[in-house]
């Protein structure tokens, strides 16, 4: 038993009893599933704090069998997604991945930056949201242990003409060897370097660059199946229409 003060972000809102809510919150050191008592009142004062996306410090109380909300304060509610349909279908997308690769009592400091710089990123500015969607992915899949290797060929280990990337064997490879990988994909110099500038770069930075649309179509590919393939599962964004 004891109080627990942390900064977090609500992943999941689910109505209980007349009044109360479960809340997931996503914290530096993981997952906790709170209970919100009250609330659902017109008055609470947990009202604002336990929305879906809002982001703030909370107060809780751990008890034998549950986590409680004893209070919250709210620091960013990205209110643009909730007024642009497009916006939070995106967010909805990445939500559902971060709510699958994280767990309880896990550091998740890193991982919990990323979601937030992305959703700032779909919130505050007009950049192109596959685009965004796309440095979310990659940027993530090396959180997880899966960053791909980018300072030769995977294969005989070349730097010069690496214009394919391979799903099977992680990483960039020349142009000989990708020819014979059946599964590469043949990538531009600019998406390359695109790819190599979201694993190197500061994690505040990831989004500052642009790239082409042609070069913003592989980058998306590029993204999508090594997500998919790395977390053996596919990743589809969802109408909420």
């Amino acid at each position: 038993m004891g109080i627990i003060k942390t900064k977090g972000i609500i992943l999941s809102e689910n109505n209980m009893n007349d009044f109360d809510k479960m809340v997931t919150i996503l914290t530096p050191n993981g997952k906790i599933g709170c209970a919100a008592k009250g609330a659902r009142k017109p008055k609470s004062l947990l009202m604002a704090g336990t929305q879906f996306l809002c982001f703030g410090e909370y107060l809780i109380y751990q008890s034998a069998s549950t986590y409680h909300i004893n209070s919250c304060e709210t620091i960013e509610i990205f209110y643009p997604i909730r007024t642009d349909l497009d916006k939070l279908k995106y967010a909805v997308h990445i939500t559902k991945i971060i709510n699958d690769v994280t767990d309880e009592n896990q550091n998740t400091y890193k991982i919990l930056q990323l979601y937030l710089n992305t959703l700032y990123m779909i919130s505050q500015t007009d950049q192109n949201l596959d685009f965004i969607i796309s440095v979310f992915k990659i940027r993530l899949l090396c959180l997880l242990g899966f960053t791909p290797k980018i300072k030769g060929c995977t294969s005989c280990n070349s730097q010069e003409n690496l214009c394919y990337f391979s799903l099977k064997d992680n990483g960039l490879k020349c142009e000989n060897c990708g020819r014979i990988d059946k599964g590469a994909i043949q990538i531009s110099n600019s998406t390359m370097t695109a790819i190599r500038y979201i694993i190197l770069a500061d994690a505040k930075k990831i989004f500052s660059f642009q790239i082409s649309d042609e070069n913003l179509q592989e980058l998306n590919l590029v993204s999508k199946l090594y997500f998919n393939e790395k977390l053996e599962k596919e990743y589809k964004l969802e109408s909420i229409y």
